[in-house]
């Protein structure tokens, strides 16, 4: 045995001043054995102790040399089974490198894939185990201190073989033999020395794997190649198939320190990485050819190569760039990106920052911290000076106006209004068309601009009348005629609205230069949000056509005004949008259903106007107090949705009419102000004796106009001079609905057999060929046949208003209203849309419903009692925004409205015309019995006392 052997040797040995490590690498050597067994006598140790001296003396002398031939390295990379590149510790730089070569084996070779540069190449495929082998050396080595024996080197080529060992000294781990025991790599047995322990030892290893059937030496080698796809066919839907999930990789090889190359894991995709939202310095060719590279490119790639160079990553696959994946690359030491950034060796880009799924913010933080410092790349940088006020920087308001797609004007606390953009956003452009364009057609960019309506009404829609925070991230100077823009980030319930117009696809990224800090503080989220809306094709990033908003306007057009006229007349009232107000009282609408631009002028009212240009660039001055009506009007419905009825045109092709907005009249509201005053036209409206109430209110407060207002105490006749007399022609009639205001519908007798027959007709055709349920889709303002639901017959009506799937129609023929589904609506044939309405609204003539809503409910229900379902006979006295009439019953011709006076439901109203004077006067008789006989309403005495001048009131 080696032990009984080496006891016997050890006084010999000690006496050469051997050391005892070499004694113990030559027992384990495993070539004392061949001596036992030759040399049986145990007292020829001296004999035997004499040749291990020689033996060691030999190896002593070797180590010496390979001191001389050896290094010491970091494994940078392992290129294949046998083959490694190292380098040395960086002093001012990147470190030289060599490869090395592992002598006396042979590694399976791995695969190449075809190069697109050489004609005729082509993919070559793994020998079996060559993967294994080449990951046995880079897990095993990769970023760690080796040392390098030098055995030979290749004349001609340089290249060096010799033995690694995975340590600091030669006592560590022998590669060569490990790979030799796993079956890995195969033995050159042709160069080997008998005499060399070393070398026979690694045949010896071989013997021992092929034995136990490791590796390569096992059976099923060929399942041990790589199936490796070199060329992505479709990048963008290889990108979206990981929806953004981490990849296992390994890096194989770093162009520069913001690209990589990469084996995705497990099915062996071989991709190209651009880090995403970071740009490192890079590598050119100049005009001879030759590669120059920007400052600090070296040490950028040198910085990523240490930290990812054959290590085990996660990838997040983000977007693409052509052939090039876009991503983040996650080291479990932090994002590649992020620690680039920090130390100046990149910067961040916008192109590729809208698609980092990994928290842009920590990039930009990152950047901000290299500047700050001054890191390499930044080491000349100068922050941009900003001129805007701490105190100016946050502010909120109200939105009061949108300008276009990308501007909006706020009005602040003080009153006073501001007009800003949306940082780095760039709404709509026109589009080059004037091969196509009518040569006098005047450009109107809200609606000939694709998708520049859409992005106003976004924003209008959103944000008219709301209070918004607003942010100022930097401003604009004057430039090329434009003037200065405050560009802010404006947010709502903590939306960003660019973020929002951006992802909506309405609006565009600006794109700036590297070093611009003049930005958006979200410029990021912007980006992100571009990126979503070019993936879902949306807006102005859709391959289908724009649309196209075809829009007559008839403003100054008399001629198209005469057209539309009576269009909007029988409308009733119509929905519109505010787009301009020139003056308190005149604006400029869109109407949508008859799709035209209008300028409207509010009836009944006189306002004064605000100060306007004029040709020549000078301004005419504003009248007293017109301005104030501009701005309260401009406030009030300024681009908000309102209701108009229109009622004539004036010469100059303007309608006139009364506005609403959220049912509130605008004339009556100016009146209300002091910001105008009652016109004589009113009289001819509904609305007269309530403009007369809030005038004479705002005389009292002596309210804008009226500041300066005094009494005029001089007695006025209440009658108007008037020769007109009074006309008679009464027609029977059928009442079919009485309304809430005193109004009620009618239908004129000799209609009757016509509209019998028109109804038998309708109904006969509905029931011979039903409707389709939900084949109607019902829109405000259409005719259609609806079935009623207390007879369930079909009828003619009109639609009014849509609730949530409930509509509620007109019957156009009898004037009372339902809510129903629209499975109780059809389409109404044509033939029956030629016959007018056969229900007419009409109003009592000269008489009002009391104050006291109890007593205004009862006169409602008396009057109803008295007319409904009745003939009786009707002469129209006046018109003034509807018919006013006087009922008599038929058999007595006794006057219905001046019935209901006398029995105290009802009470006078008062006119001036003269030719009422003697109607007015019966019923103020008739009003003068009821009281004295303290009839319904004035059952407690005359409330109208309330009114005497003790009380504060004055005729």
């Amino acid at each position: 045995p080696k032990s009984e052997t080496l006891r016997y040797c050890l006084p010999h040995i000690k006496s050469s001043n051997t050391s005892f490590v070499h004694v113990m690498r030559f027992v384990n050597s495993g070539y004392i054995s061949s001596y036992i067994h030759d040399i049986m006598d145990l007292q020829a140790t001296a004999a035997i102790s004499h040749v291990i001296v020689l033996y060691i003396n030999r190896q002593q002398r070797n180590e010496v040399a390979l001191i001389q031939h050896s290094f010491r390295g970091i494994v940078k990379q392992a290129l294949s089974g046998d083959a490694v590149v190292i380098r040395g510790q960086p002093q001012g730089g990147p470190p030289p490198e060599k490869t090395i070569c592992l002598s006396n084996i042979t590694a399976p070779r791995m695969a190449r894939r075809p190069n697109p540069n050489m004609e005729g190449s082509v993919e070559t495929k793994d020998e079996p185990f060559a993967w294994e082998a080449r990951e046995f050396l880079r897990k095993k080595l990769i970023g760690k201190e080796i040392v390098f024996v030098k055995e030979y080197e290749v004349p001609g080529t340089k290249r060096l073989y010799g033995i690694i060992y995975a340590g600091k000294d030669t006592n560590a781990e022998n590669i060569t033999e490990s790979m030799v025991s796993e079956g890995l790599v195969e033995v050159r047995r042709g160069g080997l020395k008998p005499d060399d322990v070393n070398q026979q030892r690694l045949i010896q290893l071989e013997e021992e794997a092929k034995s136990q059937g490791k590796g390569r030496w096992g059976e099923g080698a060929s399942k041990h190649v790589r199936d490796i796809t070199w060329v992505i066919e479709n990048p963008r839907n290889f990108v979206d198939s990981f929806h953004n999930k981490p990849i296992d990789a390994v890096i194989e090889h770093v162009r520069d320190g913001c690209t990589v190359r990469a084996f995705l894991l497990p099915k062996m995709d071989y991709v190209t990485i651009l880090l995403s939202g970071i740009k490192a310095p890079m590598f050119k060719q100049d005009d001879k050819g030759d590669q120059v590279s920007e400052p600090f490119a070296e040490e950028a790639k040198f910085y990523t190569e240490v930290r990812l160079l054959q290590r085990d990553v996660k990838v997040i696959l983000e977007s693409v760039s052509n052939q090039n994946l876009i991503g983040t690359v996650l080291h479990p030491n932090g994002n590649i990106a992020e620690l680039l950034l920090r130390e100046g060796f990149a910067r961040c880009v916008d192109w590729s920052m809208g698609v980092v799924s990994q928290g842009a913010d920590k990039l930009r933080a990152a950047e901000r911290e290299a500047k700050d410092k001054k890191k390499r790349i930044w080491k000349e940088y100068t922050p941009s000076s900003s001129s805007i006020d701490i105190k100016d920087k946050a502010f909120q308001g109200k939105v009061v106006e949108i300008v276009n797609g990308d501007a909006l004007v706020v009005k602040m606390g003080d009153g006073k209004s501001k007009k800003v953009f949306l940082s780095s956003v760039r709404p709509p452009r026109a589009v080059d068309n004037t091969e196509n364009q009518a040569p006098n057609k005047r450009m109107r960019p809200l609606y000939d601009i694709p998708y520049m309506y859409e992005a106003r009404e976004f924003l209008r829609t959103k944000l008219i009348g709301k209070k918004v925070n607003v942010k100022v991230d930097y401003i604009q100077p004057a430039n090329q005629g434009f003037p200065e823009k405050t560009c802010c980030t404006v947010t709502i319930g903590g939306v960003n609205v660019g973020e929002a117009l951006v992802g909506k696809g309405l609006a565009k990224v600006i794109r700036y230069r590297q070093d611009d800090d003049q930005r958006s503080s979200h410029y990021d989220e912007l980006l992100a949000a571009e990126a979503r809306a070019e993936k879902k094709l949306v807006g102005i990033h859709s391959k289908k056509e724009a649309p196209i908003h075809r829009v007559a306007d008839v403003s100054g057009d008399i001629a198209k005004s005469k057209q539309f006229l009576p269009f909007l007349q029988r409308a009733g009232r119509s929905e519109a949008l505010v787009e301009f107000i020139a003056s308190g009282s005149r604006l400029r609408l869109y109407i949508p259903r008859e799709t035209c631009l209008v300028t409207f002028l509010l009836s009944g009212i006189s306002c004064p106007r605000g100060a306007r240009p004029l040709p020549g660039g000078e301004t005419s001055k504003s009248e007293p107090y017109g301005d104030e009506a501009l701005a309260f009007t401009k406030e009030m419905c300024l681009q908000r949705e309102v209701e108009v009825t229109v009622e004539a045109m004036d010469k100059g092709g303007n309608f006139i009419g009364w506005l609403f907005v959220d049912n509130v009249n605008l004339s009556l509201a100016l009146v209300e102000e002091g910001l105008a005053k009652v016109h004589f036209t009113a009289e001819r409206s509904n609305f007269y004796k309530q403009m007369l109430n809030a005038e004479e209110n705002a005389k009292k407060k002596k309210l804008n106009l009226w500041k300066d207002y005094v009494e005029d105490t001089s007695v006025h006749e209440e009658i108007v001079d008037d020769k007109t007399e009074r006309e008679v022609n009464y027609r029977n009639v059928v009442v079919t609905e009485v309304n809430e205001d005193l109004s009620f519908f009618a239908q004129y007798v000799d209609n009757g057999p016509q509209l019998e027959k028109l109804m038998e007709q309708l109904r006969t055709e509905m029931e011979s060929n039903p409707p389709l349920p939900g084949a109607y889709s019902p829109k405000k303002g259409d005719l259609c046949a609806a079935k009623f639901s207390q007879d369930g017959q079909w009828y003619r009506a009109k639609v009014e208003k849509n609730e949530k799937g409930k509509f509620t129609v007109l019957f156009i023929d009898y004037g009372n209203r339902e809510k129903t589904a629209s499975t109780e609506l059809a389409t109404l044939p044509a033939s029956y849309q030629t016959l007018p309405a056969q229900a007419t609204e009409f109003t009592l003539a000269c008489s009002a419903l009391p104050p006291d809503e109890d007593a205004k409910q009862d006169a409602l229900d008396q009057f109803y009692d008295s007319v409904v379902n009745k003939e009786l006979k009707l002469n129209i006295e006046y018109r003034s925004g509807g018919n006013y009439v006087v009922l008599l019953y038929p058999d007595t011709d006794q006057d219905v409205a001046q019935g209901l006076i006398s029995d105290g439901y009802l009470i006078v109203e008062k006119r001036r015309e003269k030719k009422l004077a003697k109607l007015v006067s019966d019923y103020q008789k008739a009003q003068e019995k009821a009281k004295a006989g303290r009839l319904n309403l004035w059952r407690y005495g005359d409330f109208t006392e309330d009114d005497a001048k003790e009380f504060g009131y004055k005729k």
